[in-house]
């Protein structure tokens, strides 16, 4: 069974992030057993902060706290709202499908999958436009050439 406990916590100022529902069907299609995961979207500062734990002063889009790798995957989110909306103005792209994206991203990471080899991302990223098609979202790295 396909258990799903999420918690989702908004400290953003922004008006523009997706619902709890939205969210859950998102988490839902990128598990791969029982999940339990707190999802937190931050704004600037907040995603800084958290990112000073991989030694990085900037804030970054998602980040993913992994309590365990196995079933039940647990852990945490963490999508920084204003990078998120940059980077979905930046790369033309409706900012929902670029949150849907990146939250696919932190689950995957959630259940082990990384990026850390030309290979591994390979791996990660064909596995990430499935789940986004079965979402009816188109593949994000299309305008990149993959």
């Amino acid at each position: 069974m396909n258990l799903l406990s999420i918690s989702v916590q908004y400290a953003t100022s922004s008006s523009r992030v997706p619902d709890r529902a939205t969210i859950r069907r998102w988490v839902k299609a990128a598990m791969g057993g029982a999940t339990q995961i707190t999802l937190r979207i931050v704004d600037e500062s907040e995603g800084c902060e958290l990112n000073r734990f991989r030694n990085r002063d900037t804030a970054t889009n998602v980040l993913t706290f992994i309590y365990s790798s196995a079933s039940p995957f647990m852990g945490d989110l963490v999508l920084c709202a204003p990078v998120i909306e940059k980077e979905a103005e930046a790369q033309a792209k409706p900012l929902m499908h670029h949150y849907a994206h990146l939250v696919v991203h932190g689950v995957l990471h959630l259940r082990g999958y990384d990026h850390e080899t030309d290979e591994d991302a390979e791996i990660m990223e064909q596995l990430e436009c499935v789940i986004l098609e079965k979402l009816h979202i188109p593949n994000p790295y299309a305008a990149e050439g993959v």
